[in-house]
């Protein structure tokens, strides 16, 4: 089953883009081939709902790290052979020989270029299969029983078939004869094709998985722990936002008996930053890969929407308000499904009136508290909706983010705490920043 969500929340956490900066992606895209990135691209567009498949994946990351493997292929050399892999071949060996002579007969000619490419890239990847044949033989010979040995142990059977043992001989030699150049394009292009997409896909593999454990290595991030969707809980210790330096982290503890974080606190104190941080620790910890925590451990569920960003639509005619208002329906439905899911949401309904913000904040996150299969945090401006939540509800837990005064300067922790917000300081920046004076 797939893992729930949209590109409402998908652009809140900024989870995607190759070309986006500051995204989630591009963090963990250290890749060297173009197949890895895809491969990558593909974990990032599906996380996983099994935790089985969760804790697989998150131990084969946790194995690279620790050995600190390098990439063990030319880069250039390898780029070449997937080309060439990748071109068009004969269909049988008659036709590839023939396809040989012509190349031989243009070349003859003057009009080397088809020859060329295919002569170099018969090299190239007789290079490549040699080094890759050495480096799953090291690997399962340190690790025979280790997380990725299965992946090693397809493409070792590609090598043991007896069907590459001309590979040594072939690499040895200067130059190819016209005969074993045809046998082996025809070997390698066409009868081989399955074992060299076996073979090509672990090293797409190996590239993504020493890409994302380097990462984990640079950041200290850790490896959470999938537990049931039974279990209802989730235990983030110290979690940052990954993309920001210095990021101070926080620990949120959520289960069954406590499955709604209300969250308080004055603008520039660290809310916004808080939720995303939950979020893509929950995101990267569903798709198996390193968090940044110190420790996480979290029931499986279904799927994860955020409302944080949410846009007006010209187009549509909608405002603010009710592109917000659309948005909580959306998600409402979801959760009435019902469907075990994680929530966040941003600032419920500033763009009215204070009076009907704090009625359909106070409305709205008493119904949702009753979900108790779902995991929420809803953050405000509005202290007093907090204030009517503790006298309603036994299932929320209250956390804010402080803000310190030195003298009338205010000064931001990001350190959240238990309880309400207190903080009444807007007036007081107004007044910092002389805006009355301006006006007068």
């Amino acid at each position: 089953m797939p893992f729930i969500t949209d590109k409402q929340t998908l652009d809140d956490l900024n989870v995607l883009g190759k070309y986006k900066n500051n995204s989630v992606f591009n963090l963990f895209n250290r890749t060297k081939t173009a197949g890895a990135e895809r491969l990558l691209e593909q974990m990032f567009q599906h996380p996983l709902t099994d935790m089985k498949l969760i804790n697989e994946r998150s131990d084969v990351i946790r194995y690279f790290q620790g050995k600190r493997l390098v990439f063990p292929l030319d880069v250039q050399l390898l780029q070449t052979a997937e080309q060439y892999l990748a071109g068009a071949a004969g269909s049988n060996m008659l036709m590839t020989t023939v396809q040989t002579g012509r190349r031989k007969a243009l070349k003859l000619l003057g009009l080397t270029v088809e020859h060329t490419l295919v002569t170099n890239g018969l090299s190239a990847t007789i290079q490549v299969l040699a080094d890759i044949r050495t480096f799953v033989s090291r690997l399962l010979s340190e690790d025979p029983d280790g997380p990725f040995a299965a992946e090693l142990n397809m493409a070792a059977e590609s090598f043991n078939s007896g069907k590459l043992d001309w590979l040594p001989a072939a690499k040895a030699k200067v130059t190819l004869s016209f005969f074993e150049t045809s046998r082996y394009d025809y070997l390698l292009r066409v009868a081989l094709r399955n074992e060299m997409e076996i073979i090509m896909k672990l090293v797409h593999l190996t590239d993504l998985y020493i890409s994302v454990s380097s990462v984990a290595q640079e950041k200290s991030f850790a490896y959470a722990e999938a537990v049931e969707e039974t279990q209802d809980l989730l235990d983030i210790n110290e979690g940052f936002h990954p993309c920001l330096n210095k990021a101070v982290p926080n620990s949120v503890k959520m289960d069954g008996n406590e499955n709604v974080i209300f969250l308080t606190g004055a603008n520039m104190a660290g809310k916004s930053t808080f939720m995303k941080s939950y979020g893509l620790c929950i995101y990267l910890a569903h798709m198996g890969f390193p968090v940044p925590a110190k420790s996480m451990v979290f029931s499986v569920k279904e799927g994860m929407y955020t409302s944080i960003n949410v846009p007006d639509d010209i187009n549509m005619g909608y405002s603010h308000f009710y592109a917000e208002v659309l948005r909580v329906k959306k998600i409402a439905e979801e959760v009435s499904a019902p469907k075990n899911l994680y929530i966040i949401f941003d600032e419920l309904f500033k763009g009215t009136n204070v009076k009907d913000a704090y009625d359909a904040t106070l409305a709205v996150s008493e119904v949702f508290a009753t979900h108790r299969n779902c995991f929420f945090i809803i953050s405000t401006h509005i202290v007093e909706v907090g204030e009517a939540l503790a006298q309603r509800c036994d299932n929320i837990r209250f956390t804010y983010m402080p803000t310190e005064m030195r003298g009338k300067v205010p000064v931001y922790t990001y350190r959240a705490k238990e309880g309400i917000s207190s903080d009444r300081h807007g007036m007081m920046i107004i007044e910092n920043e002389k805006i009355l004076e301006i006006i007068g």
